[in-house]
């Protein structure tokens, strides 16, 4: 899909399927065909060299699956991902490696990612131990000097706490420390503020937007906290049960939104201001069962304003105007 600036990771038809485990005796006697759940289901996006992307939508859609497939901790079913002009499912020995370095998670929960047995001196050596920085010496001053740039001032004061003895905000930037120590090119965050209270929130949002000034960070933002993404990302692709239903710049997609499904998640977005009124845009049921997709469009069983062609065949996520992508046939 197209993008302002130079590609930096590329997805083309990204499919992430896991088979699901039968009993012994339904597997013997059964002729049925494996069966699946769809996490990812033929995906394509670019994410230029400096740029904020985000992946929105409910639990279960696919995003930390996609996110964790970018960064080599998931293989694909099917598809590519390339990184910088690599194929990233092809690498072997050093090259994958190397492409670790270069690639970096931040994950949701900051207290599960430390090793509580650890101080924050020690959780943030390991990666550079790992990759070949033998002296003691210099690690510690690449650690101080990380710690200084996730603004935990002064490091003395942080470097020989335990996880334990930090608050939540305080891990979150030691997390972001460890995932930027080794100065990587690519980070993926997975609703890393979704765990902080609203005024630390805040405050690490801002963390993330000064680095990726400072550094040239690229940023797979993941969330469904679409506040959020209007403030930190350039881009947004909307998902829903393994597919992208809409893309565009964050802007359009959250003040236009084309797709039902996008609309719903607008309108549930509080407005600080009691005189605002806006036309609700309800959605019906719950999300279906996803080993049991639905026939057409997937978002079908929800939508209001649907019609024949929505039951007979998927929709391709199509640009409706440039730069802005719809996966809809009412679009």
């Amino acid at each position: 899909m197209s993008q302002t600036g130079t590609p930096l990771v590329e997805i083309r038809n990204l499919t992430k399927w896991f088979p699901l485990r039968r009993g012994l005796v339904a597997s013997l006697t059964s002729r049925r065909h494996p069966t699946y759940l769809k996490a990812v289901d033929g995906i394509s996006f670019d994410v230029a060299k400096g740029e904020f992307f985000s992946l929105c939508g409910e639990s279960g859609c696919g995003k930390t699956t996609t996110g964790e497939i970018l960064t080599g901790l998931q293989e694909p079913t099917s598809g590519q991902v390339l990184f910088d002009g690599v194929d990233i499912t092809s690498l072997t020995g050093q090259d994958r490696k190397k492409f670790r370095k270069k690639v970096q998670m931040i994950f949701q929960n900051p207290y599960e990612t430390l090793n509580p047995r650890l101080t924050v001196l020690d959780a943030l050596s390991e990666p550079l131990l790992v990759h070949g920085m033998s002296n003691s010496e210099e690690r510690e001053k690449v650690v101080n000097q990380t710690l200084e740039v996730v603004e935990l001032r002064p490091p003395s004061k942080y470097s020989s706490k335990y996880p334990h003895e930090l608050s939540g905000g305080e891990r979150q930037r030691v997390a972001a420390g460890r995932a930027i120590i080794l100065d990587p090119a690519f980070v993926v965050a997975d609703e890393p503020a979704s765990m902080l209270d609203v005024s630390i929130r805040a405050s690490v949002l801002n963390l993330f937007k000064d680095l990726g000034k400072r550094l040239g960070i690229t940023m797979l933002y993941i969330s469904h906290d679409l506040a959020t993404v209007k403030y930190l990302c350039n881009r947004t692709a909307i998902m829903y049960l393994g597919k992208i239903v809409e893309m565009g710049l964050t802007e359009r997609v959250i003040q236009k939104p084309a797709h039902p499904y996008s609309r719903a998640l607008m309108s549930a977005i509080p407005i600080p201001n009691p005189d605002f009124k806006r036309e609700p845009s309800r959605i019906k049921g719950g999300v279906p069962d996803p080993i049991d997709l639905p026939r057409g469009c997937r978002f079908r069983p929800r939508c209001n304003v649907g019609k024949d062609a929505c039951g007979q065949c998927e929709p391709e996520l199509v640009e409706i105007e440039k730069g802005h992508y719809v996966a809809c046939h009412t679009c």
